[in-house]
């Protein structure tokens, strides 16, 4: 979901009767805008409203197709909300091009990344490499407001 996916296991709108009772779910990663730190393919562990620090990597609506998700880096709190990056520079679809997200389309906080298993992971030595990189955390980038000031 880095550009623009489509994600099932979203929580319903604010305002309904069918809250999740655990706030935890699963997006997968489309496109390159987080790359390196997420790629395509990767699937992520939500914590759906948690609240998000400058840094942290954040699922949320596009400001102007509310259907889509996105995931991108929270880099700062402005007067119209929050400034989110992504970290590929090259790759289009964050707050340069539809400015400040309001808090009310910030979902959740990622936690963690999956890396699946590619199926032709055969061998042992295939399988442990696999199994010492498929999941990682994923932790606030505390340089975040220097890479704003940088581009």
């Amino acid at each position: 979901m880095t550009e623009y996916g489509r994600e099932p296991t979203a929580p319903p709108a604010a305002g309904t009767s069918t809250e999740p009772l655990v706030p935890l779910g699963v997006a997968e990663v489309t496109g390159p805008s987080m790359y390196p730190t997420l790629r395509h393919g990767d699937r992520l562990l939500v914590r759906y409203g948690a609240p998000v620090r400058p840094g942290d990597i954040a699922v949320l609506r596009h400001p102007f197709q509310q259907d889509l998700l996105i995931v991108k880096r929270v880099v700062e709190r402005r007067p119209a909300g929050w400034w989110v990056l992504g970290d590929n520079p090259g790759a289009e679809g964050d707050s340069r091009s539809f400015g400040a997200v309001p808090p009310q389309l910030l979902l959740g906080r990622v936690r963690a990344r999956y890396r699946p298993r590619d199926p032709d992971q055969r061998s042992v030595g295939a399988l442990l490499s696999w199994l010492c990189s498929a999941l990682r955390p994923v932790v606030r980038d505390r340089s975040a407001s220097s890479r704003l000031r940088a581009r």
